[in-house]
This record gives C-alpha cells, sequence and structure tokens, in this order.
C-alpha cells in the first residue's frame, strides 16, 4: 500500500527526523569523542557544499541545510521510497535490516555524492577515521527514522 502524504506522515517525518538528527549529532559529537574516536563535524560538509555551488561558504546556511536534511529530506527517502521498495520486493526482511541498508546508502550518498563528486573531496574522506564514524551515524539515523516511523504507523 502506497503511503498518502498528509498531516500525520509530515509530522511522524518531523519527529522521525528530529529524533534522528539528535541521535546522529549526539553521537557524532559527543559518544564518538568520548570513545577515542573522531569527532563527526555535521555542518562541514553542507558548508562545502554551499562553496562548491554557490562559490562562497556560509556556515548558517550550512546548519540549515543539515536540520532540513535531518527533518525532512532523509525521513521522507524512509517514508516515501525505501520502506515501500522494501515492502513490495523483499516484506520477509526485517525493518531494522532494511534501515541499516538504508543508512548505509545515506553515507554512500553523503561521501561519496556530496563530499567527493559536488566538492571534490576523497571518495568517501579516503576511508579515514571520520568516514566509519559517519557510517555508524547514517546507519543510526536511518535506524531511529524505521523505529519512529514503525511506532506511529501502529499508534
Amino acid at each position: 500500500m502506497m503511503r498518502r502524504f498528509d498531516l500525520k506522515a509530515l509530522w511522524t517525518m518531523i519527529l522521525a527526523g528530529a529524533l534522528a538528527t539528535v541521535a546522529f549529532d549526539g553521537l557524532g559529537q559527543s559518544i564518538s569523542p568520548l570513545l577515542g574516536f573522531p569527532t563527526l563535524v555535521t555542518v562541514t560538509l553542507p558548508n562545502s557544499v554551499i562553496q562548491a555551488l554557490t562559490g562562497s561558504a556560509y556556515m548558517p546556511a550550512a546548519y540549515l541545510l543539515h536540520l532540513m536534511t535531518g527533518l525532512l529530506a532523509f525521513p521522507a527517502g524512509w517514508m516515501f521510497v525505501a520502506q515501500p521498495i522494501a515492502q513490495r520486493l523483499a516484506p520477509a526482511v526485517p525493518r531494522m535490516l532494511v534501515a541499516v541498508v538504508y543508512g548505509a546508502l545515506l553515507w554512500v550518498f553523503a561521501l561519496y555524492v556530496m563530499a567527493h563528486l559536488v566538492v571534490g573531496l576523497p571518495a568517501f574522506l579516503g576511508f579515514s577515521s571520520v568516514a566509519w564514524v559517519a557510517l555508524v551515524a547514517h546507519v543510526l539515523f536511518a535506524c531511529v527514522v524505521a523505529a519512529v516511523v514503525h511506532w506511529r504507523d501502529n499508534d
């Protein structure tokens, strides 16, 4: 069944995105360095994208881009693309496994498409330690989105 975009879907998207963004930023900026891994500076890439596209960096826009991606774009990708495709093509695959794959695809989008193809950085940041923190953070993000969407769908 295809999901309708209505007020409940919008609020689900925003709630899922807000909680997932807090988890992403909390892991990347607090938990990772506490465990001895690099800090994931979440607005560096959006700022570099803005600079690549406009010719000048603008940190307020980078924060806005990060927030809108987390609150709307990535949760919408789960709700209206990834989840329906998985339900149609592989209904027996557990939701959290689909979410892990979706998170890995978000990581590919961020670190290959945006960082490499748009900004010009090494693909996947050269598989440096911060790239692996970003992978874990994107997978966590997707799992939180999937859990919140499931909870709201069964509310």
